[in-house]
């Protein structure tokens, strides 16, 4: 217990905050320093303070034998009267104070003194030193003391990383060989990039290597990638392997509204990495300050400008008249194509590394670093729970585990079960149950055929991604859903695969037609994604007869719709009317495809809605003793439901 309260204690005075402790104390000692001497002053006053009487009233007291004591001051006496007391030096009487007048001369006044015993004492004048000191002294020690505390404020917590007066510094992120523990082991897949990155592990472990027959290591490497792929992993795990000094800093840390800034801590940056060379420096999003020069943005004003100053001293500190040797800049980003060329040359960043999403063995083997602290249950398969991810990064599959892990300990589990990952994919992917919207008969009727008309067509289209589950389950916007999941890895797509994927968006739309009579606002999102497909094909693919071997996509990555308003469309008014045909065309033919399926399996689809209607959800094994046997499951049998 006595370690533990230790403990406690030891993490409860590092959180107490330093500089504002520092702050209050010094203001606490201004104010006490004023109040000792206001009121060392109003003592001192208040001593000295008697009744007040007239210089001609003291003479005449003086005469009578009632005082017995003088002190002469300046311009003025304090007289001491006979009214008792055991001081030997005539000090306990009653006191008066005497204004004496400096414009008459009164030469008798110490003889009438001496006369009458009138014990005469001169008291030396301090009152000049107390003004000098409250009103010369004072001031401008005050003024001094708060000088030197806004000084050391402005340096401690103003003004960015390092305080105002220190913003030129760049507090970057060090951590030292002991402290980076990421090794290539902690990250899963990636195979290729880390083969790429060894020889600049091999350069920081032994760079005499390299010197000895004059060669050198790569200034840079860029490592680009979606959000999520593990670039900023990478980074750390190449300084943990290498056991060197690793500096981590955003490249939004750099910028700041006062111009120089950013390059005044590229250079602090800088000077601080060459005392601890070999080192890594990893600049996260690096195209906050790496964009391209010139161009739109030097309307902006100093934003730009100083954007501008800080990439050029970046590109100095690089590859400049001063090499950085043994400093290896890593940097991250997520946009490429906005860099500004100089940055990308031979000699700043000569190494560019792509981090793609990961592939199905790659999302198997994150799930299981993921995974080594989860207890799992007897019934989970990473492999298919890979297989039922595609397009997820390693931030997406950690989030994942996060998730099945929660549901877990929501129901009070001893271990994570299959049926938590799934629930967690689901709403990951489609959203949380909608519980509280209740669909009417007919909603809920149209929203079983509509999904059957999906799950049907992708099962009797060869070649089709097989389908995993089917719900009408309210979820998200949608009110219900039809999840595919391909069994292999897809990189490249033919146009027998886009056409039958047209049919399939097309099948709920055709059901509702079909069974209704009638079309609803259900289809919104298929129609969303049928239209950018097929226009893709027409315009991107050229996947069209009439227009061939033709792609009128914007060089820059923009469509040929001109979404952005600087590009320039390259193609004619007849053309974008012939691509606008050929997409109606091949939307049309997929429509009828899937509308002539469904008539020809009419009673399939009718079984497949009314299990959906009494079930609200189907698997992917369920869904093919239906199609292949028409009848019903038995794992779905004894729920209630009966045969028809």
């Amino acid at each position: 217990m006595n370690n533990e309260q230790q403990r406690k204690k030891q993490q409860q005075n590092q959180q107490k905050p330093q500089f504002p402790m520092r702050g209050m104390s010094m203001y606490r000692w201004f104010l006490i320093a004023l109040v000792i001497i206001f009121a060392l002053q109003f003592f001192w006053n208040w001593s000295q303070q008697g009744s007040s009487v007239p210089y001609s009233r003291f003479k005449d007291m003086v005469r009578d034998g009632k005082i017995t004591r003088v002190e002469i001051d300046k311009g003025a006496l304090t007289a001491y009267g006979k009214s008792g007391g055991d001081k030997q030096d005539g000090t306990s009487g009653d006191v008066y104070n005497v204004v004496i007048p400096t414009s008459v001369q009164d030469d008798n006044l110490m003889t009438l003194l001496e006369e009458n015993d009138v014990t005469v004492v001169a008291i030396k004048d301090t009152s000049d030193l107390w003004n000098t000191v409250i009103w010369f002294i004072l001031p401008i020690v005050l003024m001094l003391g708060f000088f030197l505390f806004m000084s050391s404020r402005l340096r401690g917590s103003g003004g960015g990383p390092g305080g105002l007066l220190s913003m030129g510094k760049m507090n970057a992120q060090a951590y030292t060989k002991e402290k980076v523990k990421t090794t290539f082991d902690d990250v899963a897949g990636a195979k290729e990039q880390k083969e790429a990155l060894y020889e600049i592990i091999h350069f920081l472990r032994r760079p005499q290597d390299f010197h000895r027959l004059g060669g050198r290591a790569p200034k840079g490497v860029l490592l680009v990638g979606p959000p999520g792929t593990g670039k900023t992993l990478l980074a750390r795990a190449v300084a943990g392997e290498a056991g060197v000094p690793f500096y981590h800093v955003s490249g939004s840390a750099f910028l700041e509204m006062l111009v120089g800034v950013g390059a005044s801590r590229v250079r602090d940056l800088f000077e601080t990495a060459k005392k601890n060379t070999p080192c890594i420096i990893f600049v996260d999003e690096i195209d906050s300050i790496g964009r391209r020069r010139g161009g739109i943005q030097g309307f902006y004003g100093g934003g730009a400008s100083e954007m501008e100053q800080t990439l050029n001293q970046l590109l100095s500190e690089m590859d400049g008249f001063e090499p950085n040797e043994d400093i290896i800049v890593m940097a991250a980003t997520n946009q490429p194509d906005v860099l500004d060329p100089a940055l990308l040359r031979p000699g700043r960043f000569d190494r560019r590394i792509t981090v793609d999403l990961p592939n199905l063995q790659e999302r198997e083997q994150i799930l299981g670093v993921h995974t080594r602290k989860v207890p799992l249950g007897d019934d989970v398969e990473l492999k298919d729970i890979a297989r039922s991810t595609p397009g997820n990064s390693g931030a997406d599959l950690k989030n994942l585990v996060n998730e099945a892990a929660i549901l877990a300990s929501k129901k009070r589990k001893d271990k994570v079960e299959r049926e938590d990952f799934m629930t967690a994919l689901d709403t990951i992917v489609l959203g949380h149950v909608r519980s509280s919207l209740i669909l009417s008969e007919e909603e809920k009727r149209r929203t079983a055929y509509h999904e059957s008309g999906h799950a049907l067509i992708a099962k009797l289209i060869p070649g089709s991604d097989p389908v995993t589950k089917v719900s009408i389950v309210p979820r998200g916007r949608a009110l219900g859903v039809t999840m595919q999941t391909p069994l292999d890895e897809r990189h490249n797509y033919t146009e027998d695969y886009l056409l039958s994927r047209l049919a399939v968006l097309l099948g709920g739309r055709a059901a509702e037609l079909l069974i209704f009579n009638s079309i609803s606002t259900g289809a919104e999102n298929d129609l969303t994604h049928c239209t950018t497909l097929a226009r893709n094909m027409v315009a991107r693919y050229g996947m069209s007869d009439k227009l061939g071997n033709m792609s009128l996509m914007d060089p820059g990555g923009q469509s040929y719709l001109n979404d952005n308003p600087f590009s320039q469309r390259n193609f004619s008014e007849e053309t974008l009317q012939l691509v606008d045909g050929e997409t109606r065309r091949l939307i049309d033919e997929a429509y009828d495809r899937a509308r002539t399926m469904l008539q020809e399996n009419r009673e399939t689809l009718d079984l497949i809605a009314e299990i959906l209607l009494q079930h609200e959800g189907l698997e992917g094994d369920e869904l093919d003793i239906i199609i292949k046997e028409k009848r019903i499951p038995e794992s779905l049998q004894g729920n209630g439901s009966t045969e028809e």
